[in-house]
């Protein structure tokens, strides 16, 4: 028996009203067909949820001529045919294939310049068409391809973790009022959350100091997954994921599937702790902060997660725990990895700029470009390095008032000694020669 087209029952059940009637009055089929039309469809295969009059009074009349076998649609007759002579399908489609990258008005009008017969009047439906037709219509691994995605996990924990960030509440932040931004790192095997923190904005630096506290706590992972923002491809960033080996990884843009877990922690942050938190409670920041870690530690990672067999994350990341990496000689320098340098000019007073302040470094240093050695985390400045990082001596905060009593470096007395002994100078040179010129324009009884 043939299977009845989808779409022939889908427009049978539209015209149930006028189909169940044997005959009808004068203008009822009008009547009937426009309050068919004012109601709402779910059409298949299609955006649209309403239907033409003349649509509807259509299909009435094919199904009064030839039943449900008249509802079916039926594949246009010149479907596979162009309408382009030979010549123009090989030209476009050579163009195309000269360089995949063209877009349709491109090839429309590099065709149009050929002078082949007809190829002015080339619209770009046909164009289309032709190359879809001929397989050339998508780019080979663009985004139009479907892209092979299939569920994983890491082996172990400390193997993978994936850091990104979600818009939070507004609470207040020095004093003001502001949108807070939640910035978290994950394992990926345990779905351990390493550390999270609401912070002010979500640059480089607060990111930084999320993952300075997630080393300390839960040790070094092997690899670093982050999403192509600007924050997480700061050249500090990489540098410290250098130091410490970590693989820093970016995912493909446009790509959420590839940080899924991390998405659904979004999803369980807002239904679990954002739904039930009482934002009255919360004066700032840091109080909602103190709230988000006490959460997720007696909550969170104590709860059995239904994609780790009924472990809580806690049980799962201990499991691992002799596998993990520490960050053994770095535990004690770790302030160290996360300095920020910043190229400065010394200027003719030894003092630098940074952040709108000045420094003190060492007076040998004017007229040089040295790096500044900032901690932005504490926001203190630690010192001065040369370019090639040796380190230069301390910079301290300008102190005008007291640099009034403070005595000044002379020359040293080599410098002294060296000038005492040079003998004649070009000052005295000059006297001694305009001395000589007048007294040869002098009469002989005057000299």
């Amino acid at each position: 028996m043939q299977q009845i087209h989808p779409h022939a029952l889908f427009r049978l059940s539209v015209l149930g009203p006028l189909a169940s009637r044997d005959r009808m009055e004068k203008g009822e089929l009008k009547a009937v067909v426009r309050e068919l039309a004012a109601r709402s469809y779910a059409i298949p295969d299609s955006r649209r949820s309403f239907l033409a009059e003349k649509t509807i009074e259509r299909w009435y009349y094919a199904w009064k001529r030839g039943g449900i076998d008249a509802l079916t649609p039926k594949p246009r007759s010149d479907r596979g045919n162009s309408k382009m002579t030979k010549a123009l399908q090989e030209a476009v489609c050579k163009t195309k294939e000269a360089n995949p990258g063209r877009s349709l008005r491109t090839i429309r009008q590099l065709v149009a310049a050929s002078g082949l017969p007809g190829a002015t009047r080339l619209s770009r439906s046909s164009i289309h068409r032709l190359l879809q037709r001929r397989g050339l219509s998508e780019l080979p691994g663009s985004a139009a391809q479907p892209v092979e995605h299939r569920s994983f996990v890491a082996a172990h924990a400390g193997d993978i973790w994936y850091g990104d960030v979600m818009h939070g509440p507004k609470v207040m932040v020095d004093g003001r009022l502001r949108k807070v931004f939640l910035i978290s790192l994950m394992d990926d095997a345990s779905r351990l959350v390493t550390h999270s923190a609401f912070c002010p904005a979500e640059t480089a630096l607060e990111v930084e100091g999320v993952l300075k506290q997630a080393l300390l706590k839960r040790g070094v992972p092997v690899r670093l997954i982050f999403d192509n923002g600007s924050a997480y491809r700061a050249t500090t960033m990489q540098a410290v994921c250098a130091r410490l080996e970590i693989r820093l990884v970016y995912c493909r843009p446009y790509t959420p599937e590839s940080k899924g877990k991390l998405e659904r922690w979004h999803r369980t942050i807002r239904q679990g702790f954002l739904n039930e938190l009482d934002m009255d409670r919360v004066r700032d920041i840091f109080d909602l902060n103190a709230r988000l870690w006490a959460w997720l530690e007696e909550c969170y990672h104590k709860v059995p997660h239904s994609g780790l067999d009924g472990l809580t994350p806690l049980e799962r990341y201990r499991r691992d725990l002799l596998r993990i990496r520490s960050l053994g000689p770095f535990a004690s320098r770790i302030d160290e990895l996360f300095l920020h340098r910043h190229d400065r000019l010394v200027r003719k007073d030894g003092t630098v700029s940074y952040e709108g302040k000045r420094f003190e470094v060492p007076f040998e240093l004017v007229g040089q470009t040295v790096k500044l050695v900032v901690d932005p985390h504490r926001q203190k400045v630690v010192g001065v390095e040369s370019l090639k990082g040796e380190p230069l001596g301390q910079a301290t905060a300008l102190d005008a008032i007291a640099n009034c009593r403070r005595k000044r470096r002379s020359p040293s007395a080599s410098v002294v000694a060296a000038r005492d002994l040079s003998g004649a100078n070009a000052v005295e040179l000059a006297l001694e020669r305009q001395r000589r010129n007048l007294l040869g324009c002098l009469p002989e009884e005057e000299v």
